[in-house]
């Protein structure tokens, strides 16, 4: 399919063109159907037009489409953060502010977190993405595609390894890389931010180690740096919890939420501790389409919908129905391209490994073409491309998720080892 008059600089998974969606499954503009495990990389945990959420936002549409609330206040901003309040599982009152995007709720963390602090540096991690704007681009621990041609871009920004059981990476690897990078490069008192996915998304799913998740908590509490946890794609019930870092027992200063937070609807937001919050000046925060009050009835529903029992048993049928598949698929021994399992809950990955005639990177990609031949969608994800990361809804349908699998399993017999 060709995709005239837009610039060839935005990279195209799967190029075809879908017209309507329901739940996990989609239609393209030919009528074919697919079984969705993408989900707007991330965005549908409620899946394509929960029925609930289609009637919040009509209904709000017909009331009041937008007002900007650094302007002209409207109450459903004020509700929204008010659930926030009660949705984010910290011991602290929140305070928050919404924005239009994940990378704009990282850029705004970063003005705050300069301003409490009165500090430049930042720690983040490889393998780890935050955004593509030039501050966030920087964060990312990862060069291409992201950093390619841009040149010098704003920080100073230093990365660590990310420590996690999905990787090779231990917690004392990555204790000793901050111990060096404190004794060598930027001392403690001169950081203003540690910023970290409790889950890695463009990372392969990776779970960041709970030892070193405490230590980073224990680093900030000493020294006053500020610690973010960026849950853009790991919030809003993708690990089966409300946010990943429950699984870690650590609390952040400052929270990041995007993607699933509004069902597909643009909405994102940044909380955290008020006297973090509050040290920019008035003016400081804003924007104009910033909590848009029909975004906003859809977040509201989101947080009605998921109730700490729909999460739990979301998230233990989705984990149930993708281990067992993937036990099954190693058992069999007929897949020797199919490496270990990354992630937690309902947020799964699957390694593809190098073998004889292919790299995982050839794996997947070719994964990818013939899935999509035989109905279902698929993501890539990895610094080297080769981690398969599975996002089906939450609300996907047993019979749906299975035929998915199914799928995914038919393709993968069709790679040549």
């Amino acid at each position: 399919m060709a995709f005239s008059h837009i610039s060839e600089s935005l990279g195209i998974v799967h190029p075809i063109c879908i017209e309507r969606g329901h739940n996990a499954e989609v239609q393209d503009e030919d009528g074919n159907r697919y079984i969705d495990f993408i989900g707007g990389i991330g965005v549908l945990n409620l899946g394509h037009g929960h029925p609930a959420v289609v009637e919040a936002v009509k209904a709000q549409v017909d009331k009041l489409m937008h007002s900007a609330f650094n302007a002209v206040p409207h109450r459903g901003y004020l509700q929204v953060a008010e659930a926030l309040n009660d949705f984010v599982p910290v011991s602290f009152p929140v305070s928050c502010m919404l924005t239009n995007s994940g990378a704009e709720a990282a850029e705004n963390a970063l003005k705050v977190a300069r301003a409490h602090t009165g500090r430049q540096g930042v720690i983040a991690f490889d393998d780890g993405f935050h955004g593509r704007t030039l501050s966030t681009l920087n964060l990312n621990g990862k060069v291409k595609p992201y950093k390619n041609r841009l040149g010098a871009l704003p920080g100073p920004v230093y990365h660590l390894p990310f420590p996690s059981r999905d990787n090779a990476i231990s917690c004392e690897d990555s204790m000793a890389a901050l111990s060096r990078l404190l004794e060598v490069e930027i001392p403690a008192d001169e950081i203003a931010v540690i910023i970290v996915e409790p889950v890695q998304g463009e990372g392969g799913f990776r779970l960041l180690n709970a030892d070193f998740a405490a230590h980073l908590r224990a680093l900030c509490d000493q020294y006053g740096i500020v610690l973010i946890f960026d849950e853009i794609q790991s919030g809003f019930g993708r690990t089966g919890s409300r946010f990943a870092f429950s699984h870690l027992n650590v609390e952040p200063d400052l929270l990041l939420m995007g993607k699933s937070m509004a069902a597909g609807l643009p909405l994102a937001a940044v909380a955290g501790k008020a006297e973090i919050m509050n040290s920019l000046p008035i003016g400081g925060l804003g924007g104009t389409y910033s909590g848009n009050a029909v975004s906003c009835a859809a977040a509201r529903t989101v947080m009605d919908l998921m109730t700490e029992e729909n999460l739990r048993r979301w998230g233990e049928n989705l984990e149930t129905a993708i281990i067992n598949a993937h036990r099954r698929w190693h058992a069999s021994e007929r897949f020797p391209m199919l490496g270990q399992l990354t992630g937690i809950g309902a947020m799964r990955g699957i390694v593809l490994e190098d073998t004889a005639n292919a790299t995982g990177a050839e794996h997947l990609s070719a994964l990818l073409k013939t899935a999509r031949k035989q109905g279902l969608l698929l993501m890539p994800s990895g610094r080297k491309r080769n981690i398969l990361r599975l996002l089906p809804p939450l609300t996907i349908e047993p019979e749906v998720l299975n035929d998915g699998l199914a799928r995914l399993e038919s393709a993968l017999e069709t790679l040549q080892p």
